[in-house]
């Protein structure tokens, strides 16, 4: 008897380090996630840019390739870092954003070094509505069945010189 209930301890024992290792687990799967995309912000690499001291070559040797550069008007380059967090079930947001712009003279060296935030980018919210098309409004069943019947038809019908059907495009097709 006393051997049965040490072994029901022990078996239950069991069954909650299990539990206990499942709900770890779970709980686990619950954590955010924490990334990063673009340029790593160095501050020793950053700061060692200075205006006037250098050009084009030797900011491109210390900090690597721009994020982008700019297509019109003065040269200015960009270098974007972006720290996201997503919650569990959540679309991710942003946590924190870093500018570094780089503006550049026309003879190639470095005038003036801004660092600014992503809040002064324009954000775009798209209209969810339907854009008006010309056509037909079908639903998925008449596009699916619509063409039941017109298979195999063709346009115009035969020549009548036995040569076969006389399509409507300039080469009868």
């Amino acid at each position: 008897m006393r051997e049965n209930r040490m072994a029901l301890n022990g078996a239950a024992r069991v069954a909650k380090a299990t539990a206990l290792a499942g709900l770890v687990v779970l709980v686990s799967g619950c954590a955010s996630i924490r990334d990063h995309r673009g340029f790593q912000m160095d501050k020793a690499l950053t700061d060692s840019v200075q205006p006037g001291v250098d050009n084009r070559l030797s900011v491109e040797r210390a900090l690597g390739q721009a994020t982008f550069k700019s297509q019109f008007g003065p040269q200015s380059w960009y270098y974007v870092s972006i720290d996201p967090r997503q919650k569990p079930f959540k679309r991710p947001r942003t946590s924190s954003e870093q500018v570094l712009k780089v503006n550049f003279d026309p003879a190639g060296n470095v005038s003036t070094i801004d660092r600014v935030t992503l809040t002064r980018v324009p954000t775009i919210h798209p209209v969810r509505e339907a854009t008006p098309t010309l056509g037909r409004n079908r639903s998925f069943f008449q596009d699916l069945f619509g063409n039941i019947g017109s298979v195999g038809a063709m346009p115009g019908g035969t020549t009548g010189q036995g040569r076969g059907p006389a399509g409507s495009g300039p080469n009868g097709s």
